[in-house]
This record gives C-alpha cells, sequence and structure tokens, in this order.
C-alpha cells in the first residue's frame, strides 16, 4: 500500500542593507520593479491588467521552465509586500518583503519564504532551498540590485 503524501515545509528568512530609502527600495520588489534587475523576470499582468500593485493583484511569471502563480496577498506601499506564488504540482510559499528605515538614507531588507510542498518534486525543490542555499539566493538579490544602482548611477557620475 502506497504511503499518503507528506508535504513538506521550509521557512527561510534573510536580511540586507541597501543604500537606499524604505520606499524606494520597496518599489524595486514590486513585480514591475523587479524588472530593473531580476534576470528573466517579465511578469504577465492578469488582474488588474495595467500591472497596479494592489492587493488582490494576480500575475504570472515563467523562469526556469516553471510557469508560477502570484497573488498579492497584503500590501503596505513603501513598507511591506506579500505575496502567496504557486508553481503547479511543486510547491506553494508565501513571500514576504520589508523595507524598514535605516539612517543615512538606507533601509534593511527582510525577504521570508515559508514553503508547502505540492508533490515528491516539490517536496525535493523545498529540500535544496536549505539555509546555506537561501542565503545565497537572497545575496544574489543584493548583488544584483547593487549592480543596478551602480549602472543607473554611471551616466550622472560622467557628468
Amino acid at each position: 500500500m502506497d504511503e499518503p503524501f507528506r508535504a513538506g515545509h521550509a521557512e527561510r528568512r534573510a536580511s540586507f542593507v541597501l543604500a537606499l530609502p524604505a520606499h524606494a527600495a520597496f518599489e524595486l520588489f514590486t513585480p514591475e520593479g523587479e524588472k530593473e534587475w531580476a534576470e528573466g523576470w517579465d511578469p504577465e499582468y492578469l488582474h488588474p491588467r495595467d500591472g497596479r500593485l494592489g492587493e488582490g493583484m494576480v500575475f504570472r511569471t515563467a523562469i526556469g521552465g516553471e510557469e508560477t502563480v502570484w497573488s498579492v496577498a497584503r500590501c503596505e506601499p513603501g513598507a511591506s509586500v506579500e505575496y502567496v506564488r504557486c508553481t503547479h504540482a511543486s510547491r506553494i510559499a508565501l513571500v514576504s518583503v520589508r523595507c524598514t528605515p535605516l539612517a543615512g538614507e538606507r533601509c534593511e531588507v527582510t525577504v521570508g519564504y515559508a514553503f508547502t510542498g505540492l508533490s515528491d518534486a516539490g517536496n525535493e525543490r523545498i529540500r535544496e532551498m536549505d539555509e546555506a542555499r537561501y542565503a545565497e539566493f537572497i545575496g544574489s538579490w543584493r548583488s544584483a540590485i547593487e549592480a543596478m544602482l551602480e549602472r543607473r548611477a554611471a551616466p550622472s557620475a560622467a557628468q
């Protein structure tokens, strides 16, 4: 007799500091803002079609051969956002991003993922995203954002 499926679950959290005010950093974690720094990020807006950020917004992405549907569960513009994301027949996650102001026009960005497997393959993806891999994953976000900020600043530095 087959064992019943047992969903895997893991929660991960990591933080980093950006040289941006919190409200400006927050914009980088909206579906539209991520286009500036996240390679391959190209959301298709389902509701509302204009991509306006707000609770109930629904969009989808296709990255790494996987289609993922996202919905905004909670949004405090300029400060924090929570997404529910589902990769069909694999895993679902609650993703939270909070931008906390720090002195000197800087902020701390805290990114949390609470993953739950929907299949054995999803459970395996969750196991792969251990603490070390998650820290590397979020570290790649920081690196990509810092590189984008340097590109933004480069034209004005030449003047």
